[in-house]
């Protein structure tokens, strides 16, 4: 884990929330000891994770091929993941293990989080369909109000970006309209405007283009249908920078294999968090797929 930057950002800047849940009480938020907990500093934030499995490697690939994955250097990149959490002031607590569910360390896909409202979502892969159960325990556990998306709706997290009351949902092969249409009925009510973008370059929304926390999303060009679609874009030069998750207001959190980005990110008055993903992105995941976070 390696950092930069200054935090040279107005105080003004409005949270985008690409990757950081809107504010739950923190008075609901668990106390269970788990092996990846740690004390918050202050604030109540909290995140959600899930160990990778053991059949780690079968996990499901659409757009890259397939290459062996080191399940001991998941293993060790999943702490250094987790550690880089805690070290931001996040408290971790672990969703309970799925053996036979090869994706779910991805476990932002299970489950989308509105201020004290959770949406369990309704994975587009059948082979996930496992990875929701306890998800949905562990948001009940965190005393929030459940809903879950229902089939032939399909929907998963990673096409889910939300920034300031916009909530972004990707159409693409594992995300469909009815099941944006059902989030958007859950949501809308609570002051938020849905709005589908188009996904046919990668496998998620946000594995094509996350948020910054002034608005900004920003997206490597060739996985990106319309950049047109958003008020502000920002191009990145890697493929691997296109994901950020916003730890505070001056601070990201994203891929090592993307240094240009990051150098461009610091140039912006941002301090850089970088950790090394590399078995995961093998399988198409980024730092946002790795967690859930409540604020």
């Amino acid at each position: 884990m390696t950092t930069s930057g200054d935090s040279g950002l107005p105080t003004d800047a409005t949270p985008a929330d690409a990757t950081l849940a809107e504010e739950a009480p923190a008075a609901a938020a668990p106390a269970v000891a788990t092996p990846a907990e740690a004390a918050p500093s202050g604030g109540g934030k909290r995140a959600l994770v899930r160990r990778p499995v053991d059949i780690l490697a079968e996990g499901q690939i659409t757009h890259i091929d397939r290459v062996p994955i080191d399940l001991e250097l998941a293993r060790s990149q999943w702490e250094g993941y987790v550690a880089a959490l805690q070290a931001a002031g996040w408290a971790t607590t672990e969703v309970a293990p799925a053996p036979d569910q090869p994706d779910s360390v991805f476990i932002e896909d299970a489950v989308i989080l509105f201020g004290g409202t959770a949406v369990v979502a309704s994975p587009g892969a059948p082979s996930r369909r496992g990875e929701t159960a306890a998800a949905e325990a562990a948001v009940r556990d965190l005393g929030l109000t459940v809903h879950r998306l229902e089939s032939p709706g399909t929907l998963d997290g990673g096409d889910v970006l939300k920034v300031g009351r916009t909530v972004y949902v990707g159409q693409s092969l594992r995300t469909n309209a009815e099941g944006a249409a059902q989030l958007a009925a859950i949501v809308e009510p609570l002051g938020n405007t849905v709005v589908m973008v188009p996904v046919t370059r990668a496998l998620h929304l946000k594995t094509a283009i996350t948020a910054l926390p002034d608005g900004t999303i920003i997206g490597y060009p060739s996985l990106v249908d319309d950049p047109g679609l958003f008020e502000k874009f920002m191009p990145v030069p890697e493929a691997e920078g296109t994901a950020v998750v916003i730890l505070d207001q001056n601070t990201l959190l994203m891929s090592a294999a993307a240094p240009q980005t990051a150098e461009l990110l610091t140039g912006l008055g941002y301090r850089t968090v970088t950790v090394d993903i590399t078995e995961f992105e093998k399988l198409e995941g980024c730092v946002t797929c790795l967690s859930v976070r409540v604020r």
